[in-house]
């Protein structure tokens, strides 16, 4: 065994004994879930029909040389009893194998819709997909949920089963082609034997190939979905050429890959073909003399062409199926990347984001943050509570640095170290810059799941006018009608449309990443009013532009990380890095009589 894993490693696919281990592992676990039931009910079924199809093609194999014989003796009430016997066999053996067709396909479809639930929960959980994104360390994971998955399941049972059916086909027909010609059963496991070793030989490439084709055609599709995506801003700004390069590589990319793989099955296919013939030949060529010096009946040679077949069949199973056994190693390997990829833990140095529903602040404790390529540092020893009230703009003269503050305090960013603390997720909304309306209604934007039919429709409607979006309501053709909003809207339109949700949802605190970029300094304005009317707390990433008097107070960070708090538009300065000035809590502004701007 250890060859084998050997071999497959230097292949270029990780296929290790542990893989198989977890992949065991996963049928168990599938048996002892709440659909395990079922699934083994069926696959006791698939097992009983497998013994009756094996049994079936045994009591064939003697009909049909009894019927045979019965031709050769010119017997009509044998050719016609061994006739309707041989219908009769058909007959059933047609029902039993339509009924182990159907509880295959019903127990792999079972195990996909398992298997694939759980893997869509781990991957939404603690924002993994998030984490992949972001380090690009695994490549399409949403083939290998989609597209994998399904061909592990299908191809897993397909196999199995395959295996199974084998080994019973051993056991029926040994004893059938024994009693024949010991020399023809000593000849089928030779046969067998050479011929699997001659298949893993020629064919051994194919692993890595499929492995690397079925990334490349992903990549492929990816390409084409972004273009269907982005259809508009590509006609706008005529980078169809571009474009069309892209995919040009991409498409090349995934044929020369293919390519080789043609020409492995080409190689592979002169000697499984030709194996194929010679199946054939190789019963008539030894039981053949025994039937022409009188040793045995006419329809032995028909009975022994049966078995054979059956027997070889069993026994090359590597050789018939090495193309699919090849693509089913590389789905187990990639999809084994995937669980790996899930299941991997923090960095080391990791900040600490705490929640606590009494927390009347967002607060940042010796909070440093790294560039997750080079190690730079993007902020230093940041230490400062913001009470609920104060509102706060961020700028920097690095942007990966607002990033980099923006995502750690959603819990996004795992390159730092220090501590965040802040009331909860339920108390703290982000917003980024480019808005995010998933397709659905215009209710199931605007509410948080679970709370479409807890705020009345008037108060949905009072909140859209506020923000002078009735004719978005329009467009979306009332509350309850599904739309994609990024083809409905414009961009502006859809940023008001997230304030919207903020409004609605009145958490304590909101982190808003650039406004100003999809937005007037007007209509940002009105929005950071409202968002002060109804005594939500606003955090701003903003550039330069952005006008200081709707925050009470302004955190600069520099280029090397260090960072200056003051008042908007003053000079002094109230707290930085300097240690004396570490774990500055901000006294919280007199409210200004009209909710406007300090």
């Amino acid at each position: 065994m250890r060859t084998v894993w050997s071999t497959l490693n230097k292949l270029g696919v990780p296929i290790t004994p542990v893989i198989w281990q977890r992949f065991f592992q996963m049928m168990l676990d599938l048996g002892r879930s709440e659909v395990g039931g079922k699934a083994r009910l069926l696959f006791a079924l698939l097992i009983i029909f497998l013994f009756a199809i094996n049994g079936l093609n045994v009591l064939n194999s003697y009909v049909n040389r009894d019927f045979m014989t019965s031709i050769e003796n010119q017997n009509m009430d044998g050719f016609v009893f061994y006739a309707v016997m041989y219908l009769l066999v058909i007959g059933i053996a047609t029902v039993v194998a339509v009924l182990y067709r159907y509880a295959e396909e019903s127990l792999g479809l079972l195990w996909r819709k398992w298997l694939t639930r759980h893997a869509i929960d781990r991957y939404l959980d603690d924002r993994i997909y998030f984490r992949l994104h972001t380090t690009g360390e695994l490549t399409n994971p949403d083939q290998r949920i989609s597209e994998d998955i399904r061909a592990l399941t299908a191809t897993t049972l397909s196999f199995t089963l395959m295996f199974l059916n084998a080994t019973f086909t051993v056991v029926a027909f040994s004893g059938v082609l024994w009693s024949i010609s010991p020399l023809l059963f000593v000849v089928a496991v030779a046969y067998s034997i050479l011929g699997s070793l001659l298949a893993i030989y020629l064919g051994k490439p194919l692993v890595k190939l499929n492995y690397n084709q079925l990334d490349r055609e992903a990549n492929f599709r990816s390409r084409l979905v972004h273009v269907r995506e982005n259809a508009e801003s590509i006609a706008l700004l005529r980078r169809e050429g571009r474009l069309k390069a892209r995919l040009r590589d991409r498409l090349d990319d995934l044929t020369a890959n293919f390519q080789r793989i043609i020409l492995i099955n080409r190689n592979l296919g002169f000697f499984t073909t030709s194996y194929n013939y010679l199946i054939q030949i190789i019963p008539a060529l030894i039981v053949a003399p025994l039937f022409i010096k009188g040793h045995a009946d006419f329809g032995v040679i028909t009975q022994s062409a049966v078995a054979f077949t059956h027997l070889l069949g069993a026994f090359s199973l590597i050789i018939t199926q090495f193309q699919s056994i090849s693509a089913y190693t590389a789905v187990v390997a990639r999809l084994n990347a995937l669980r790996d990829a899930m299941i991997q833990e923090r960095p080391a140095r990791s900040p600490t984001v705490e929640f606590s529903e009494d927390c009347g602040s967002v607060a940042f404790e010796q909070l440093t943050l790294y560039e997750p390529r080079d190690g730079r540092i993007l902020v230093k020893d940041l230490s400062l509570s913001i009470p609920a009230g104060i509102c706060l703009l961020v700028r920097s003269t690095s942007e990966s640095a607002e990033k980099a503050l923006f995502r750690a305090t959603a819990d996004l960013w795992h390159q730092g170290e220090g501590r965040i603390l802040h009331p909860g997720h339920d108390a703290i909304f982000f917003l980024p810059e480019r808005p995010y309306l998933p397709p659905g209604t215009l209710r199931e934007v605007l509410l948080r799941t679970g709370q479409e039919n807890g705020i009345p429709d008037w108060k949905i409607r009072a909140s859209l006018k506020s923000l002078t979006l009735e004719h978005a309501l329009l467009k979306a053709g009332g509350l309850d009608t599904e739309q994609n909003w990024s083809d409905l809207l414009s961009l502006s339109e859809q940023q008001r449309l997230a304030f919207a949700r903020v409004l609605l949802a009145a958490p304590r605190f909101v982190f808003l990443d650039h406004p100003s970029r999809s937005l007037s300094e007007c209509a940002v304005g009105e929005l950071l009013n409202l968002l002060r009317y109804q005594d939500i707390t606003y955090l701003t990433l903003g550039d330069a532009a952005d006008d200081p008097r709707f925050y009470d107070r302004l955190l600069e960070i520099a280029e090397d990380g260090s960072w200056r708090l003051s008042p908007p538009g003053g000079s002094k300065t109230i707290g930085n890095n300097s240690g004396a000035a570490a774990n500055v809590t901000i006294p919280k502004a007199s409210p200004k009589p009209d909710g406007g701007p300090p």
